[in-house]
């Protein structure tokens, strides 16, 4: 557990310092794929879908993108070291099966890192869709809902999301700068900034490791190696004080997570942005917080809004700190983040 924190890491001004009002008018973060790249990726999935190859085990040589490979590297340092996000628009998964964009997707993700599972059940390609569950369940991941996600970070390095069909209505993807809310704290309220440097109970909703416990403890901010890196779930925070151990939140606590949500919701530093069908979003969860709006479905099942995810542990990925292994398994770029329980083994679900 890390010691507390008497003097508070420098304001950042780098990239990953943005507010949403910088992008307006501006579509600097989205990237068109080619026609040739376009081309690339699909002579590659098919090649990949006719061999007998476990997809469990495929790297970036099982998917050659000759064109599109350089560029995805590119993109990744732009995610990793810069602004902290990337929108690739253009993949004509309409015209696919769940199985081709599937192994596209799964393909791509390799060029980034190394694929986590992402659940007990070990899957390394996520299903973002309503269930039907209720966040009041506490063993529900609130993606399996159609209710607003709210500003929260994802247990790996990178996120990625392939969006097959959009709502009916709403579920807008919105991404805000933690290092923003870090800078704008640390300008309003550094006294209570000084408590979410320490580390703080936060809910595993039942995905447990062996010998582990049913929470993690770890700083929503830590400052390591020179770098600012975020983890934060606030409906988790408050769910792990339901276990034996854990504390009572405390007023400054409180007081101290509510201006980190008051900054997050703030337009003037988040960017809302609606994700179109074939495109591919991602997203650094060490600088940014993702969030999704509710959404209304359509009715006919084979409408209903459905996005495919990555979690990828790229090689070239920041130092954490010690305390990350709690949650992340291990801090060793590209072998680290994911769930994994007792039991659990990589595996593909491709209409999960």
């Amino acid at each position: 557990m890390s010691s507390v924190i008497y003097s508070l890491p420098p304001e950042i001004r780098d990239a990953s310092a943005w507010y949403g009002r910088d992008f307006q008018g501006s579509t600097d973060w989205i990237e068109r794929l080619s026609l040739t790249e376009i081309a690339e990726v699909e002579t590659a999935a098919r090649e990949l879908a006719k061999s007998d190859r476990d997809l469990t085990l495929i790297s970036s040589a099982d998917f050659p993108l000759p064109t599109l490979g350089p560029r995805l590297h590119h993109l990744l340092d732009e995610v990793l070291d810069g602004r902290g996000f990337v929108l690739i628009r253009g993949l004509p998964v309409q015209g696919w099966t769940k199985r081709e964009a599937a192994i596209t997707f799964l393909g791509i993700g390799t060029h980034l890192g190394n694929l986590r599972m992402q659940n007990a059940g070990g899957h390394l390609l996520g299903h973002v869709r309503d269930l039907g569950r209720s966040s009041q369940d506490p063993d529900t991941r609130i993606y399996q809902t159609r209710e607003r996600q709210t500003f929260h970070t994802d247990s790996c390095d990178v996120v990625g999301l392939l969006c097959l069909r959009a709502a009916k209505s709403g579920g807008l993807s919105s991404l805000v700068s933690s290092t923003t809310i870090f800078n704008e704290m640390r300008r309003r309220r550094p006294d209570v900034l000084r408590l979410l440097l320490n580390p703080i109970e936060t809910d595993r909703r039942g995905e447990v490791p062996e010998g582990g416990k049913p929470y993690f403890s770890i700083p929503v901010f830590n400052w390591h190696e020179e770098l600012l890196s975020a983890i934060y779930q606030r409906q988790y925070i408050e769910s792990a004080r339901r276990f034996p151990g854990v504390t009572p939140l405390s007023l400054l606590q409180i007081e101290a997570l509510d201006l980190f949500d008051e900054l997050a919701n703030d337009l003037a530093l988040n960017l809302m942005m609606e994700l179109q069908t074939g495109d591919m979003q991602f997203v650094h969860n060490h600088t940014i917080l993702h969030d999704r709006t509710a959404f209304e479905d359509f009715a006919e099942p084979e409408r209903k809004r459905h996005l495919l995810r990555l979690w990828v542990a790229p090689p070239n990925a920041r130092p954490l700190p010690e305390v990350y292994a709690e949650r992340f398994g291990s801090i060793t770029p590209g072998d680290r983040g994911g769930i994994a329980v007792k039991g659990s083994r990589p595996t593909i679900l491709f209409d999960g």
